[in-house]
Order: structure tokens, then C-alpha cells, then sequence
């Protein structure tokens, strides 16, 4: 769209949640195109389509850039406000869209019988390794690839799997309320093949952890990223790409766990995503 436009016509060639702006006194620049579609609730996802490179700002400090394709995609926490604004800047101009993000429905989970030292750990030895463990895996998701794996939809990573607590639950453990759970449990015998539900690079895999013994992070492009936990056995190394289907560890019991399952988890930039939002979406197409 060429400057020098009215604000009329650089409105009206936007979808409808968009609106362009400028400072007051600047001359008009056109503004990016902008697409946006995705479950908006506490929980759930956008997935958008822009100008190439353009710089996505999601309520102030959650910034990511789109790809060379144009493509973007974003979080919404578990716990997150009830409206969200996104804002799309190129060095032509800018669109912004605001949403409403519906409440999520969450259960209370009551898990007894775990061992002390799972629920409220006490040990310096432990605690000095629990801390340890945890800058790992904080390296693995902070990771940012340069890809569009979610553009594809994601399957279930574990097939014929009773879904045996929900994303986002309230956890009261051995009597002590703690955080949400953040996962999907999915309840599977050992050694059940757990494969990628989307493509990605593996940015974390390992073993023995305390809680999560088994644990494989992927990221499927920009941050978004999905974890695999209590896994009897990793079939994959970090740094390396797998594609949607492609087999990559075997589910068990390791960690906290009181029987065999997959805990699969999603994050973007910090924030704590349902995975199972995206299974059947997609593939996304401009």
C-alpha cells in the first residue's frame, strides 16, 4: 500500500480486529497486513501472518519477530488477564488487535502417596542438584529457533493414551496445595512410543532428572516450546530436527510419578500453554 493514504483507506484494508496508528503531526505509513486466528483463552494460542520480519509485541514485554514467511505465533498463560493487545511494527507503520481471552476450566487433582522429598525437598545435596537440573532446563526453554513446525497442526504425541488429568488443575500434593499443573497426563503403558506432534529442533534430552525423570523439550519455532516427561527412554539428542510423527523416546514412570504416563507440556516465552489446544488445528495457510 503505497504512503500518503487516508486513515480511512489504511483502516479498511485491515481485518477488522486491526486498527493502524501514527504519532500525531507524522505522515501516514501504510500499515502491515495482519491475520490472527487460534484459541483465545487462559491456556491457548494465536498463530498470525504479517509482513515478513515485522516485530510482534504481545501486552508490553512477550516480543517475538515474525519469519522470513511472515508467520508468528503466540502464547496465552494459564493465568492470563482477561483481554490480550498484539501489536505488529514494521518500518512502514504498525497494526494493533485486542482480544478477549475467555477463563479456562480447571479441576482440583488430589495425588497422595508421593515420598516426602517429591512434594517439599529438604536435602542440601538434593536441593544443590534440584537447581542444577533447573538452569538446564531453563537454557532448553528458552530457545528460540527460526522455524514454523507449528504452522503444521500438532497429533498426540502417545497414541491409545487415557487422558488422566487435564492442563492447568489445581495440584494438592500429599495434603499440600502447590502450583497448577501445567501438563496433559497422558496414561500409557512403559514403552510406549512417544513421537514428535510437530516438527522442531530438540533443544533439551535427558535422563534422571529428580521430578520429571525422563525429559525431551522441542521446539517447534520461536519459543514455542513442547516438553515429554517421565520418559523410560530418549531415542534423540539435543540440536538435532525431527519431523511431525518421527519417533524420538519410549513413555514410563520416571520422576514424580505414581504410575506410567507422559506429562506433555507447552511453553512460549514463560508461559505456560495447553498443548492438547492445538491437536487437529491447522495445517495454518495464509
Amino acid at each position: 500500500m503505497a504512503r500518503g493514504l487516508s486513515r480511512r483507506a489504511v483502516v479498511a484494508a485491515l481485518p477488522l480486529t486491526a486498527v493502524a496508528f501514527s504519532p500525531p503531526g507524522a505522515a501516514r505509513a501504510a500499515a502491515p497486513g495482519l491475520s490472527l486466528s487460534g484459541k483465545f483463552v487462559q491456556g491457548g494460542y494465536a498463530i498470525g501472518h504479517t509482513a515478513p520480519r515485522a516485530v510482534i509485541d504481545v501486552d508490553g514485554p512477550a516480543r517475538t519477530t515474525a519469519s522470513a514467511n511472515g508467520w508468528f505465533v503466540i502464547g496465552f498463560d494459564r493465568d492470563a488477564p482477561p483481554t490480550s493487545t498484539l501489536t505488529v511494527t514494521t518500518p512502514d507503520g504498525s497494526a494493533e488487535d485486542r482480544r478477549t481471552i475467555a477463563p479456562g476450566d480447571f479441576d482440583i487433582q488430589r495425588i497422595d502417596g508421593l515420598p516426602p522429598e517429591q512434594v517439599t525437598p529438604t536435602d542440601p545435596a538434593l536441593l544443590a542438584r534440584l537447581e542444577a537440573e533447573g538452569l538446564r532446563k531453563q537454557a532448553g526453554f528458552a530457545s528460540q529457533a527460526d522455524l514454523e513446525g507449528f504452522r503444521e497442526g500438532f497429533v498426540p504425541p502417545v497414541l491409545g493414551a487415557r487422558r488422566s488429568a487435564r492442563f492447568g488443575g489445581q495440584r494438592i500434593l500429599n495434603g499440600e496445595p502447590k502450583r497448577p499443573h501445567y501438563g496433559v497426563d497422558l496414561a500409557v503403558p512403559v514403552g510406549t512410543p512417544v513421537r514428535a506432534p510437530a516438527s522442531g529442533l530438540i533443544c533439551f534430552a535427558e535422563t534422571g532428572l529428580h521430578y520429571e525423570g525422563g525429559l525431551v523439550l522441542i521446539d517447534h519455532g520461536q519459543g514455542l516450546v513442547t516438553a515429554y516427561l517421565h520418559l523410560s527412554k530418549i531415542l534423540v539428542s539435543p540440536g538435532t530436527y525431527v519431523r511431525q510423527g518421527q519417533l524420538m523416546a519410549e513413555s514410563g514412570k520416571e520422576g514424580r510419578a505414581t504410575g506410567p504416563h507422559v506429562c506433555w507440556r507447552m511453553k512460549w516465552r514463560g508461559r505456560n500453554l495447553d498443548p492438547s489446544l492445538l491437536v487437529g488445528e491447522g495445517p495454518f495457510r495464509a
